[in-house]
């Protein structure tokens, strides 16, 4: 589990870039939905381009400090049931770090496989349970409105990350040497 939770320097800049990304994608590279308050978001493609390179903590910090900063710079304040969810979702996509071979240089039907379980269970938990029954919670909305939007947000959620992160990770890994392709010279 350790290996997970290093944070090193990388970890900190991927998340502080990985934020600002975010928030620019969530404010202005989307596309509404016929669903309230709900919209396609490119963001969590990047989202799970970042979790799969630099693991859960980048993923996490950074869509969660994205869509805060998102909700504030749009509305005023973040609506925070929303915000935990991203956070979340972020953190478990990051569960793909250490089960793909990006670091060797390959991303190919199993890694693709893998990445794309551990995006669904994250857009699944996050959109599905924590985000409505957090806006019951905390806003008091109605049970049949933030579950639509939940199941909304959940499916769109999974395509963005599923189509944006996996062709972001597939382009990536391309310009990466394989590992062991390069010899030292004599």
């Amino acid at each position: 589990m350790k290996k997970y939770f290093k944070v090193s320097t990388a970890t900190v800049v991927a998340s502080g870039l990985g934020a600002a990304i975010f928030t620019l994608l969530f404010m202005f590279v989307k596309i509404p939905s016929p669903i309230p308050q709900t919209s396609f978001q490119t963001a969590y493609g990047f989202a799970g381009f970042i979790a799969a390179i630099y693991g859960p903590i980048a993923a996490g910090l950074s869509a969660f400090i994205g869509h805060a900063i998102s909700d504030a710079l749009q509305y005023g304040s973040p609506w925070w049931s929303w915000v935990i969810a991203s956070g979340l979702a972020g953190f478990i996509f990051g569960f793909s770090y250490k089960n793909t071979r990006i670091e060797e240089g390959e991303f190919k039907g199993k890694d693709i496989f893998k990445f794309n379980l551990f995006q669904i269970i994250g857009n699944a938990i996050a959109w599905l349970l924590v985000a409505p029954v957090l806006d019951i919670v905390i806003y008091a909305e109605p049970a049949d409105k933030v579950f639509i939007q939940g199941i909304a947000a959940a499916f769109m959620n999974m395509i963005s990350t599923g189509v944006i992160g996996t062709v972001l990770l597939v382009v990536y890994v391309a310009t990466k040497p394989k590992k062991g392709s390069l010899k030292k010279e004599a």
